[in-house]
């Protein structure tokens, strides 16, 4: 995520001169690969920021930029690292994999800019869609580079003028986006074939910390480090801790007493309650349970969490099974913390693992890819000429199968 912020300052920074800006995105893998479909970097004449593998393949994309699209016209590289050929190529590549690259020249009033929306969803705190066509076979009248994508608020932006392609591509986005999956889909139609990335785009991370001890502040600048939307809210209302927390978005000072009026989630936002204050924990928990919050970690001995919500069903307040499932505490993987900077890192951790739906263990003890592997779905079109009826037949295959397998 702050990558992808970093790519985000740089190319609104670059839009203050005439220079030329390219992006670089990985829109397929196939086998194993460094960095996953989504993964961008950003190119101009003076600076490079991202990266789309673990650097072998950086400088071949960026002589892309300068030697093969004088036209202006989007391209797609293939980076076959299974080849033997990788050994002449002098990449040097340590993964076994095929990862397809597709390079654009942006232009800054382009509404179907990538980074444009992505920015948009950003600021807005809000999700998004895009679809983009990296591979054309036949006789298609699409091109590489062309994009649909779905709005926060579900209107669509679009460049593809190929009617039947457009509804299933709109069918696919919203099911995508409701599933919260990215996936590669190969769309067979009458004429021939095309390979769309559908991605969904996702806000920052947004943590509330309830407390302004100086346990808190390793627990802000490693979110930070990740990206995240962070806000304090310190309930002892010291004036002190703006300037404690000067790396995050928003600092709030105020009492208990009134936190109810103040704080606003929902299944997005993820908290941690470290005020190191009973009665302070007991409102705040009061506040946040009944919630669909995503993640709810709370600092301290398990006996005392016990106490807590054994005092609040005590005032009549129960909760559920599945709100308590949302409730970690104490909270934090057991990596034998007991510093303030390896605590914050043991809290993290955990967040990370339970946003990734991950359990936290050994990835030498996985048996499974240690990324998750994009669907690669087959959709047949059919459709009678001259009418609106559109027939979808649907096949999914694994990623780490060749494409032209379907």
């Amino acid at each position: 995520m702050k990558e992808l912020q970093a790519i985000l300052q740089a190319f609104a920074e670059s839009q203050q001169n005439t220079e030329p800006v390219f992006l670089a995105t990985v829109v397929n893998v196939k086998g194993s690969s460094y960095r996953q479909p989504g993964a961008r970097m950003l190119i101009t004449q003076s600076q490079i920021v991202g990266t789309i593998s673990g650097g072998c393949l950086e400088n071949d994309v960026f002589q892309h930029t300068r030697s093969s699209m004088a036209d202006r016209q989007p391209i797609v590289v293939t980076y076959d690292n299974n080849a033997d050929e990788d050994i002449v190529w002098g990449f040097g590549l340590g993964c076994n994999g095929v990862v397809q690259v597709l390079i654009e020249r942006l232009e800054q009033d382009d509404p179907l800019n990538p980074l444009s929306f992505i920015n948009q969803c950003f600021c807005n705190q809000q999700q998004g869609m895009i679809a983009t066509v990296f591979g054309v076979e036949g006789e298609v009248n699409i091109k590489v580079g062309t994009r649909l994508i779905l709005n926060p608020d579900h209107s669509v932006t679009t460049n593809i003028e190929e009617s039947f392609l457009k509804v299933a591509l709109i069918k696919d986005a919203q099911v995508a986006l409701q599933s919260q999956r990215s996936s590669v889909i190969k769309y067979q139609l009458l004429s021939g074939s095309v390979d769309v990335l559908l991605e969904v785009i996702q806000p920052p991370t947004r943590l509330i910390i309830f407390g302004a001890g100086h346990d808190a502040v390793p627990v802000a600048q490693f979110a930070k480090a990740l990206g995240w939307q962070v806000i304090i809210i310190d309930c002892r209302a010291s004036e002190a801790t703006r300037e404690r927390f000067l790396m995050a978005d928003e600092v709030f000072l105020t009492h208990r007493e009134i936190l109810q009026k103040q704080i606003c989630v929902d299944e997005h936002t993820i908290a941690v309650v470290m005020t190191h204050n009973y009665l302070d924990d007991l409102e705040i928990l009061k506040i946040l349970l009944p919630s669909n919050i995503e993640y709810l970690g709370v600092l301290g001995p398990k006996h005392r969490t016990e106490k807590l919500l054994q005092d609040l069903r005590i005032q009549g307040i129960n909760y559920s099974i599945e709100q308590l499932q949302r409730l970690y505490a104490p909270m934090g993987i057991d990596i034998g913390a007991d510093t303030p900077e390896a605590i914050a890192l043991s809290i993290i951790a955990e967040i990370q693992a339970v946003l990734t739906n991950r359990c936290g263990g050994f990835l030498r003890n996985r048996s499974e890819p240690i990324h998750q592997r994009h669907e690669v779905k087959q959709t047949e079109i059919y459709a009678k000429r001259g009418t609106n009826h559109y027939t979808f037949s649907n096949a999914l295959i694994t990623n780490n199968q060749q494409l032209s397998q379907l």
